[in-house]
């Protein structure tokens, strides 16, 4: 390429790039034309409003709980003896035989439901001959044992029965003492044994207000 045809090239780019090209020898001042700049808007922030509070959740300690009730006595007494309730368990030992049983403090003997009673002599004494059952599994349990004598009950309807009292060893919590109990044949008994003085004293002290207390401890 020839020098002149340099030349021209050099001002093409020159001139198309829009830039001021000084002037060759004996020609006019050529100056590039003046690009307005467009002046871009101002923006402005609109102020938001604050924000309103739906639900405000405030977090609180809890209050101290309170200390457990301490739990009841389960002795009492100069003894000492265990607190029993209007209501316990109380096994026949033998044969072993578990029952509900009401503790009657009002009641002098401990009165037992039995069944099929048959008085019987042997050796020129009396005897008896019943059958206790098993309200759990339902088993029948013939007991024989010597009659002491013969007592008068007087129940809540008025009504008198005649009742052979024999001794027996009974089971309450972890004391196991002989007394003596009568026998009866009524069906309409709440529960299958009442519990009497003779067997409560020196033995356990009664909260009417508590049941089954013998059971939690």
């Amino acid at each position: 390429m020839s020098l002149f045809n340099k030349i021209v090239v050099l001002v093409a780019v020159a001139v198309l790039a829009g830039c001021e090209t000084l002037p060759a020898p004996g020609s006019e001042q050529v100056v590039c034309p003046e690009v307005e700049v467009p002046e871009c808007p101002s923006w402005q922030i609109e102020e938001q409003p604050e924000p309103r509070v739906l639900e405000k959740i405030v977090l609180r300690p809890a209050p101290p709980q309170p200390p457990p009730p301490p739990p009841p006595p389960s002795t009492a007494g100069e003894l000492d003896l265990p607190i029993i309730g209007a209501v316990e368990f109380v096994t026949i030992d033998p044969p072993g035989v578990r029952l509900e049983a009401i503790i009657d403090t009002a009641a002098e003997g401990t009165l037992l439901a039995a069944s099929n009673i048959r008085l019987l002599e042997k050796d020129g004494k009396r005897h008896v001959n019943f059958v206790l059952v098993d309200p759990l599994s339902g088993d029948e349990h013939e007991i024989e044992a010597q009659v002491r004598r013969r007592v008068s009950s007087q129940h809540a309807d008025g009504s008198t029965t005649r009742n052979y009292v024999v001794q027996m060893w009974l089971v309450l919590g972890d004391n196991r003492t002989r007394v003596e109990v009568g026998l009866s044949e009524r069906t309409d008994m709440p529960y299958p044994l009442v519990v009497g003085r003779n067997l409560l004293t020196d033995v356990a002290i009664v909260d009417v207000s508590r049941r089954h207390t013998l059971d939690n401890q």
